[in-house]
């Protein structure tokens, strides 16, 4: 389903041709100016320059191949050569009448070429409590997936558990200290206890101690290390006792993203990506690229005295020195950060075989992603174009610094949701919303304010971007809000309830009024904007989208009454206009990872 910006673009490209002017330049926008024109073309100017014409004239020519085209009322040119272009009202009810009817896409296309997607993101770690950093990750990354499997991509969500590194060594080691892992310790094949000795709150107390131990006591990081390497080389009973550490986490990490409605296709970890490491240490070796250094093994990612181009902050561009090499075994034996990264490539590329992979990873990893992609290029497990990193900036605290608790110290995900529901309750008291609700219903219908509002306030910030967490801003149902979209959503299902207690149905639409005009119009961008979210990976363009649908509905329901439309016709036409708004402004949601209660 074509989108009319498309259409009319196509034409348009069609007219400069005919004028002998390369269709590339015959760019078609929204009009900045929408009381004097619905699109326009500035593609003349560029054109002229090139042919030495004068742009007006060439404008005129192009304006003059249009005027009969029955999609437009008009076609001016303005100024020194812009193109304006307005829309017939036959044309914009036709395209509403088509995306009232795509139920399942509501006007948006799919894409030409589906392809084989892996999206890594949230990147929980064993032993760690899900705290505020987890959240961009983890709802970003849940965006993207619905968004690419809306456009008809076979989409695979890969939680990639981080429970392989370094502090399973710490963990087996702190919880032997403590005398609770002793049946672990021993040698031989078992068997080993069913229970686990330790439960989330044991795991939680004793990874902080020993990471800071570990920085101070160099004869408990080397046991550490020690563990580390036996527990990765399959030491029947730390492997068992590990199998714990991960199965006590998991339930917890479970429950949080389920808090957040974020679902994975695969649950895997850096320990899935284990028994192809063999594999892949004799290919690094016979390649050539695994080399000695220090008493490690690495592979080199950059040519000698290779420099790339590096933008700072302030968006300057330098030459700075290309990754350094990619440590891969540590001199202890132990497999490092990097390398299950790398043998996780070859895993997917075994098992799925993708088209794209894409890691929705903090924008401070960058480097790492880089060493990781060039290392898989050079060892023949991903081509060009098939490994992205995107990266993403900060929540923040009103001081400008990464988002801390009033102690200063890390909130969890759990503890922040907490406060999240807590707000919600509070504000739809206060605007005496829900009243009506059984208890059971309220509190549903608080947890999605709630998910809405912390969704939201991140999504509709640009992924590279940093934003201020401000609370009581995002729980507002005014403004640019989640609470406010929901509660749109909810007055359009409302409206739609009332009309069909009066036997009232969505007929055929009719474009009269100006109001009507906004509404069929933003309806059709949808497509553009799903469009644009894929191809840039930046779901805020859909809740920018969101959230002018929403605007331009509420000016067309203060503008044309619905329900006391002057006759049936009307009132069906209008009725059809809402209900294709609603389910609209439902799939944008949806793509965000926002879903709208039925009441409020």
């Amino acid at each position: 389903m074509t989108d009319l910006k498309t259409e009319l673009g196509e034409a348009v490209a069609a007219a400069f041709a005919a004028e002998g002017v390369d269709a590339a330049v015959a760019r078609v926008t929204t009009s900045d100016r929408p009381d004097l024109a619905d699109f326009q073309s500035n593609g003349a100017l560029a054109a002229a320059k090139a042919l030495k014409a004068n742009p007006r004239d060439l404008a005129g020519r192009v304006a003059e191949r249009l005027s009969g085209d029955p999609r437009l009322t008009s076609v001016e040119v303005a100024g020194p050569g812009f193109i304006n272009f307005k829309l017939a009202d036959a044309a914009l009810a036709k395209r509403a009448a088509d995306v009232a009817a795509d139920a399942d896409h509501a006007g948006a296309s799919l894409v030409a070429a589906p392809r084989k997607v892996v999206i890594d993101y949230a990147g929980p770690n064993v032993a760690k409590p899900m705290h505020v950093g987890h959240l961009r990750s983890s709802i970003i990354g849940e965006s993207l997936k619905r968004l690419f499997r809306f456009r008809g991509d076979t989409v695979w969500g890969d939680a990639h558990f981080g429970d392989w590194g370094f502090q399973m060594g710490l963990l087996i080691v702190a919880t032997g200290d403590e005398g609770r892992a002793d049946a672990f310790l021993v040698e031989g094949d078992g068997p080993f206890p069913a229970e686990s000795p330790v439960s989330l709150e044991d795991l939680e107390r004793l990874y902080p101690l020993a990471a800071g131990r570990a920085k101070e006591d160099a004869d408990y990081r080397d046991r550490a290390r020690k563990a580390t390497a036996e527990l990765q080389a399959g030491r029947p009973g730390y492997r068992a006792l590990w199998k714990h550490f991960v199965a006590v986490s998991r339930t917890a990490l479970e429950r949080e993203f389920s808090a957040l409605s974020v679902t994975f296709d695969l649950w895997n970890g850096e320990s899935d990506a284990d028994p192809l490491m063999p594999e892949m240490i004799a290919h690094l070796e016979a390649t050539g690229l695994l080399v000695e250094d220090g008493g490690a093994r690495v592979v080199h990612v950059a040519g000698p005295g290779e420099t790339r181009k590096k933008k700072l902050a302030d968006g300057s561009v330098i030459e700075a020195p290309s990754p350094p090499p990619l440590l891969v075994i540590s001199s202890e034996g132990s497999a490092m950060y990097g390398t299950t990264d790398l043998a996780t490539i070859l895993d997917r590329r075994k098992s799925i075989d993708p088209d794209l992979i894409l890691y929705v990873v903090d924008e401070r990893q960058a480097e790492h992603f880089e060493q990781v992609f060039r290392a898989a290029r050079l060892a023949g497990y991903a081509g060009e174009g098939a490994l992205e990193h995107l990266g993403f900036g900060t929540m923040n605290g009103t001081d400008g610094k990464p988002f801390k608790t009033r102690a200063g110290g890390v909130l969890k995900l759990h503890d922040l949701i907490t406060q999240a529901t807590d707000k919600a309750r509070e504000r739809l008291n206060e605007a005496h919303l829900g009243e009506d609700l059984s208890p059971e219903e309220f509190e549903a219908t608080a947890h999605k304010v709630a998910i809405a509002a912390l969704k939201f306030a991140d999504l509709s910030n640009a992924r590279t971007t940093s934003y201020v967490f401000d609370l009581d801003r995002f729980m507002s149902f005014e403004g640019k809000t989640g609470p406010y979209l929901l509660y749109q959503s909810v007055r359009i299902k409302s409206l739609l309830r009332k009309a069909a207690d009066q036997g009232l149905t969505p007929g055929a639409i009719v474009i009269a009024e100006p109001a009507e005009r906004d509404l069929a119009l933003t309806l059709d961008a949808f497509d553009q904007a799903v469009s644009d979210a894929y191809d840039k990976r930046m779901p805020h363009l859909i809740a920018e989208h969101a959230y002018r649908l929403a605007q331009s509905f509420s000016k067309f329901y203060a503008a044309c009454p619905v329900l006391i439309a002057p006759d049936e016709a009307i009132k069906a036409s209008r009725l059809a206009l809402s209900k294709a708004a609603l389910d609209q402004l439902v799939i944008a949601l949806n793509l965000l990872g926002i879903e709208t209660p039925e009441r409020m």
